[in-house]
């Protein structure tokens, strides 16, 4: 995984004033809290922000008044129409320091012949990893599975230095069979229209 570097600014104005301000500056404002120190308040270039964002569980190698500090986001709020950054929290952490977090769930294969369905009970996967080595994702392969097959969270081959953070028994994938479409019976219709 690659660090994403962010030059950020600590910021004292509060409220939504101050932070419609930051946003039209195409800037994002922010917290950055963790291993029991005080939470910082700073402000996020916008768009490089956003660019780092699409990288699930991205780490990122904050410049905060010449301090170097890890952290990977937590928390991010967007606008429910637009889609642009309102707000990111993010939390600090370590070389060597274990952290939860999601992990995008991926599948490769076919599924048996015969119309099945895939259902993702679970989108992503809660694992334990090492802050400075997160897995963009885990692949499941799904080639073969058959109606009624499903596959548990432990049967999920995870990246070297991962554990589960979930009941070993989740199910994260299950296959359902199609479902045909009933006729309607015959007389069924005739009988309606003799009622009106």
């Amino acid at each position: 995984m690659s660090e994403v570097k962010l030059a950020a600014e600590t910021r004292t104005e509060f409220g939504k004033g101050a932070a419609r301000r930051i946003r039209r500056e195409n800037k994002v404002p922010g917290v950055v809290y963790g291993h029991g120190g005080d939470p910082i308040h700073v402000t996020l270039p916008g768009h490089e922000l956003q660019l780092a964002l699409r990288t699930p569980n991205v780490l990122l190698s904050l410049d905060v008044d010449g301090k170097t500090q890890l952290a990977i986001p937590k928390a991010v709020q967007r606008d429910a129409i637009k889609g642009f950054l309102e707000h990111v929290d993010l939390l600090l952490v370590k070389l060597g320091e274990k952290v939860t977090v999601e992990l995008p769930i991926v599948t490769e294969g076919e599924l048996a012949a015969g119309g099945n369905l895939l259902e993702h009970v679970l989108n992503t996967l809660s694992v334990e990893t090492e802050a400075t080595h997160i897995p963009e994702s885990v692949t499941v392969s799904i080639a073969g599975l058959d109606a009624g097959a499903s596959v548990l969270a432990k049967d999920i081959t995870l990246p070297s230095g991962t554990t589960l953070a979930v009941d070993a028994d989740a199910v994260v994938l299950q296959v359902l069979a199609a479902q045909a479409e009933e006729a309607p019976a015959e007389g069924a219709g005739d009988e309606a229209a003799a009622e009106a």
